[in-house]
Order: C-alpha cells, then sequence, then structure tokens
C-alpha cells in the first residue's frame, strides 16, 4: 500500500478558521482565568461573557461546574486527573477558539505547568491567561461552597491555597484583584483587552 502524505485527508476539505471568522466578524481566542476556589473566576467570567453578548459577539464559557459533570466526569483529583482534566479542556477550547469563538475557561489551574500544556495546546498567540489575583484571606471569608473550612479541617486532601500550592502568573495578561475592583470594573478592563485584540 502506497503511504500517504497526508493522513487526515478531511482537513483539506473543511472551511478554514478564516472562513468562520469572517462569518462571525469577530477573531477567536482564549482568555483563561486562574486563581484560587473563591476568588472570583466563574462570577467575571459569566459577567464578561454577558457584555461581549451584548456587543454581538459570540462567547463559550467553560467551568470547572460544567465541565466535570460532563467530558471530565470520569476524572478525579490526584495530579494526573488534574492534568488530564486541563489536556481535554484545552483540546476542547482549541475546537471553539478554531472556529472563531472567544472562548473564556475559569479553572483554578494552580501551576505554571499545567497552564503552560493549555497555552501549548491552544497556541500562545491566542491564549491570554487572565490571573483573578484576589488574596486568599478574601477567598477564605467568601468560602460560599464552604471547601476552606473543610480543607482547615483536614476533611479536603490537597485543597489549592491551603494544603496544596498555588503558583501565581508570571507575566498574565490581565491581573484583577476582584476584593478591589468592582465587577463592572473587572469586565471593562477585559473588554477592552478583548476588543483591542479583534481585527
Amino acid at each position: 500500500m502506497e503511504k500517504s502524505e497526508n493522513i487526515y485527508p478531511v482537513f483539506d476539505r473543511m472551511l478554514t478558521r478564516a472562513d468562520k471568522e469572517s462569518l462571525l466578524k469577530q477573531r477567536g481566542m482564549m482568555l483563561w482565568f486562574t486563581g484560587l476556589s473563591g476568588s472570583g473566576k466563574s462570577t467575571v467570567a459569566i459577567a464578561l461573557e454577558r457584555e461581549l453578548q451584548r456587543r454581538g459577539l459570540l462567547c463559550r464559557l467553560l467551568d470547572g461546574d460544567n465541565i466535570r459533570t460532563g467530558i471530565n466526569a470520569n476524572l478525579g483529583f490526584t495530579a494526573d486527573d488534574r492534568r488530564e482534566n486541563i489536556r481535554r479542556i484545552a483540546e476542547v477550547a482549541k475546537l471553539f477558539v478554531d472556529t472563531g469563538i472567544i472562548t473564556l475557561a475559569a479553572f483554578i489551574s494552580p501551576t505554571e505547568e499545567l497552564r503552560t500544556l493549555a497555552r501549548d495546546i491552544i497556541g500562545a498567540d491566542d491564549f491570554k491567561e487572565i490571573y483573578i489575583s484576589t488574596p486568599l484571606e478574601e477567598c477564605e471569608r467568601r468560602d460560599v461552597k464552604g471547601l476552606y473550612a473543610r480543607a482547615r479541617r483536614g476533611e479536603v486532601k490537597h485543597f489549592t491555597g491551603i494544603s496544596a500550592p498555588f503558583e501565581a502568573p508570571q507575566h498574565p495578561a490581565l491581573s484583577l484583584d476582584t476584593s478591589r475592583l468592582t465587577l463592572e470594573q473587572s469586565v471593562a478592563k477585559l473588554v477592552e483587552l478583548v476588543t483591542g485584540s479583534m481585527p
């Protein structure tokens, strides 16, 4: 059998990313929100999604809750499972970005290694790291799900910020402390970042 140069010939017949972006009149990109539990990642991402929708820009929000109950329902919280969780999220996100969709991902992703994995899969040109830098004390004060209290009692193992480390990003595209900024101020800064990246 003759060796084929292209073992995935269907790619040559598919519409390109440029075709999709032309249709949507926007540029696909990834805004990767990282920060401690309770820092405000999901709250800010949800508010941004609504504001971009209001401006006629198509978005998709990927969040720990909607991913862990679906595509990653079979994963736990071991180091290997956390890595696979981020890898799958990044692969799915890349499909959205390549379709011209502004994709928002809100995950703790506590280590530089995990965030680099996501960046490498999605592509550095499309990947904008957003660090929700709210201090641990404020996150713990909010403790909406009661997780910090349980972690302090030793009931939750390997809890980021308490019994597992969080490595702050060294060079995020944007850093937002939700204990100092209002939700509206955070969203305004993000909208500026997004619209400044549009053609």
